[in-house]
């Protein structure tokens, strides 16, 4: 019977770093991770079975927060598999951290430069070699204000069809809740529960042998991730949405709405006066009709506010002291 939690293991892991210094790293990182993961939540795993014994593999997962590895990698880990992640070059340049991902053989992502091409074969070659590729067609922490995943990245497509191996989709939800990377807040308290539901292999076989054009990438790529979209659903017993969560789009949507999901501004209504501010906090633009510089045809003076004054009067019809001030007055100016 397969544990419901990871306070058992469900098998011992066969594989085995290829040097000395990759296994000590490779312990290391269990004996850290394992009560990390613990001690901030419990966690809950159902369908662990799923991810093969052996073989390469291709895992593709949702990314809701930047926790998410740490509970990815001991998930695979229990299923006695090393986990290798395309991860962001930066982490490289963290002490001790650096050990521990050469160690075990992580797949370093510099993104839109030349480099990226060596990541995409280094991932390449560990399918080869029979390993376990995890990858967030995501591409990023979602910007989905539910949670939801984003429109997925082809790369998963890519791997799986050049190298004929399974993609497993897996579906994780709770991490977010003890850390929201974008309200940069981290809560421990009450002690949350992390869910994972992995889902059997994919069925790709009609994409097989077709060219690895566009529609193609596009189309596995947002299979794997609508089954991944299903499971989430599942865990969070809600209806998913029908659509992957698009920042570019919804900034388009709701322009004229005053603002996106995503916080974008909306654009200015064309009514708007000087002075005035729209709904979304952008000031207005300036009507034709508004000279604040003018004064009105009727003599009128405005004031420091922009508000109209009451007409000069004459100053032959004031008295004699009032009309010595004003004489004053227009001298000094």
């Amino acid at each position: 019977m397969e544990p419901g939690n990871l306070k058992r293991p469900r098998r011992r892991t066969k594989e085995r770093p290829a040097t000395g210094m990759g296994r000590f790293w490779l312990r290391f990182a269990a004996i850290v991770f394992y009560p990390l993961t613990a001690l901030l939540a419990r966690v809950r795993v159902h369908g662990l079975a799923n991810i093969p014994a052996t073989g390469p593999v291709v895992l593709v997962l949702n990314h809701v927060s930047h926790l998410d590895p740490l509970y990815d990698a001991v998930t695979v880990h229990r299923a006695a598999r090393i986990p290798r992640f395309m991860a962001k070059n930066t982490l490289w340049n963290v002490p001790v951290l650096r050990n521990v991902l050469d160690g075990v053989a992580q797949i370093p992502v510099v993104r839109q430069t030349t480099d990226a091409q060596k990541s995409l074969q280094a991932a390449h070659d560990a399918l080869e070699t029979g390993k376990v590729v995890i990858i967030y067609p995501d591409g990023t922490v979602t910007k989905d204000p539910d949670g939801w995943p984003m429109v997925p990245k082809a790369g998963v497509a890519r791997l799986a069809l050049e190298h004929d191996v399974p993609i497993v989709p897996i579906a994780r939800w709770g991490t977010r809740d003890l850390y929201n990377h974008y309200e940069k807040k981290f809560r421990p308290f009450p002690r949350k529960t992390v869910h994972l539901r992995v889902g059997e292999p994919l069925d790709v076989s009609e994409f097989r042998g077709k060219p690895a054009d566009n529609a193609t990438l596009r189309a596995v790529s947002e299979l794997a991730m609508g089954r991944v979209r299903e499971l989430l659903g599942e865990i969070r017993e809600q209806q998913p949405p029908a659509e992957f969560y698009s920042p570019a789009r919804r900034r388009v949507q709701g322009g004229s709405a005053g603002g996106s999901r995503d916080g974008a501004a909306g654009e200015t209504p064309q009514n708007d006066t000087a002075g005035e501010t729209s709904q979304n906090g952008v000031a207005g633009e300036t009507s034709q009709n508004d000279t604040a510089d003018e004064s009105p045809q009727n003599g009128a003076t405005r004031g420091r506010d922009g508000s109209a004054g009451s007409p000069r009067e004459d100053s032959d019809d004031l008295p004699q002291n009032k009309r010595e001030r004003l004489q004053g007055d227009d001298e000094r100016a």
